[in-house]
């Protein structure tokens, strides 16, 4: 990390006051923000009319005119802390990530007003700073102010019902540019779940929302199941690792039936079991809108598979179905593709089942289905009794007979799969691209040598991209 910035002076027309708070310090002590105040910080502080989280907003206006560097050691000096140097170097960058910096509720405090004023940061990471209710306030009234920043990280901060609360009460307000917000690991239960919903019923401008790693159980996937049947604006929802069993999924499921702008949904390490995919399999059959569905590790045997198959026959949309670590044997996998292949609008690209043992007559069924459904890839864990010859096969090299073609052909390899995509764009949806190569005539190629081109070219955004070949 250069930290040649650290010492960088000041111009000649800086304040006094500016250019001593600037001068040079250790720099263990500067990298981590959070000091204690000084006592004479805490005396000053003492006799002031409003409490410590309200942001001063009339205190930055006075700044406004001076330069963001500037205005941050302002705040730092107003409420006592150490600036931290890394935020320094990096306030006029698009994204700041402050994770795990040991901020605390004064050190977000002084972030939080010096963003009050700024048009350049976008995104913001503060995981895991011990910010606690107060730092959750004074960012929440930042974001009153600030119409820029659009993605916040506040994940792993211990913020609990009364965090909730703060938080609950900014979206129901519906006035800032803000559309990502992580607020995984940070002790939610039930109430902090109603109040979350309550808030995003009506709220329309949240877009991604990361709930996992906390404690909602069933009465949270209740009032979840309602919010979702009311809110128009969740694309991306992350659930995982919190305590739903059986009810709590249902009427998770049963929110997703009527919901028209969710499409991704990440449920996995819970409790659904066998009725949970029951109510799932229902929820996919009236859904148009999922493309994307986690409940890996939940309990699912083979019935429900079959409970969730029953869905896959009707939907339209689907393509990412991941069933990872669930108990589900080869009678599961079989209900899983059949239901695919017997909807022929099944848009299904990834089913995830990789635990599953499969046999050699399952592959010549799955052959079969990705015949009519050619953008499919299906991840299960081997074939027993896999020959030696067959993993030699398997495992060759598709790249090298692209090349080999390209080579005869007097092309680039950028060049032949730019030609498989009819935009011409040096990049391609997954499926789209799997489709095309197994389509192709001109090289023999099997699906498992796609999924390897695959790994190579995705760009882990349900993308591939050709331009690093060129």
């Amino acid at each position: 990390m250069d930290n040649d910035d650290d010492n960088e002076p000041l111009e000649s027309e800086t304040k006094d006051e500016t250019e001593a708070a600037l001068a040079p310090q250790n720099s263990d002590d500067t990298l981590y923000c959070e000091a204690e105040a000084l006592p004479s910080v805490e005396k000053e502080k003492a006799n002031r009319e409003d409490s410590e989280t309200d942001l001063e907003i009339e205190d930055t206006e006075k700044f406004f005119n001076i330069g963001q560097k500037e205005l941050y050691l302002e705040a730092c000096k107003l409420v006592g802390v150490v600036p931290a140097s890394y935020f320094i170097r990096n306030m006029e960058e698009s994204c700041v990530n402050l994770n795990h910096h040991g901020l605390g509720p004064l050190g977000t405090k002084a972030i939080a007003i010096t963003l009050v004023s700024n048009t350049t940061v976008l995104k913001l990471e503060l995981e895991d700073n011990c910010i606690q209710q107060e730092g959750i306030l004074s960012l929440m009234e930042m974001l009153h102010e600030n119409y820029y920043l659009q993605e916040l990280n506040v994940s792993n901060n211990g913020l609990g019902l009364e965090g909730a609360r703060i938080i609950s009460d900014f979206l129901q307000e519906n006035n800032s540019s803000l559309w990502k917000l992580k607020l995984s690991g940070n002790k939610f239960k039930e109430e902090c779940a109603l109040l979350l919903c309550q808030a995003l019923s009506s709220n329309y401008r949240i877009r991604s929302l990361n709930l996992s790693h906390n404690e909602f159980s069933d009465t949270g996937g209740e009032y979840l199941g309602q919010m979702l049947a009311l809110n128009v604006g969740l694309q991306s929802l992350n659930l995982s690792w919190n305590h739903f069993n059986i009810r709590g999924a249902v009427a998770l499921c049963n929110g997703l039936r009527s919901n028209v702008t969710l499409k991704k949904l990440d449920v996995s390490m819970n409790g659904f079991g066998n009725d949970g995919a029951l109510a799932l399999g229902d929820a996919l059959r009236l859904n148009s809108c999922l493309v994307y569905v986690d409940v890996s590790s939940n309990g699912i045997t083979n019935e429900g598979a079959s409970r969730i198959s029953k869905g896959l026959e009707n939907n339209e949309c689907l393509q990412v179905l991941k069933l990872f670590l669930n108990p589900i044997s080869l009678e599961g996998a079989y209900s899983l593709i059949m239901a695919i292949k017997r909807n022929p609008k099944s848009r299904m690209e990834d089913l995830d089942i990789s635990n599953v043992l499969v046999s050699d007559q399952f592959v010549k069924v799955l052959d079969g289905v990705c015949a009519i459904h050619p953008q499919l890839d299906v991840l299960y864990k081997g074939l027993q009794g896999l020959s030696s010859k067959k993993t030699i096969a398997l495992g060759t090299s598709p790249m090298k007979l692209i090349q080999n073609y390209a080579d005869q052909k007097k092309i680039s390899v950028a060049e032949f799969f730019k030609g498989l995509n009819p935009s011409g764009l040096m990049t391609m949806p997954v499926g789209d691209f799997r489709k095309a190569m197994i389509q192709q005539s001109y090289i023999p190629i099997n699906r498992y040598q796609v999924r390897e081109l695959i790994k190579k070219l995705d760009e882990k955004k349900g993308m591939v991209n050709f331009s690093s070949l060129t």
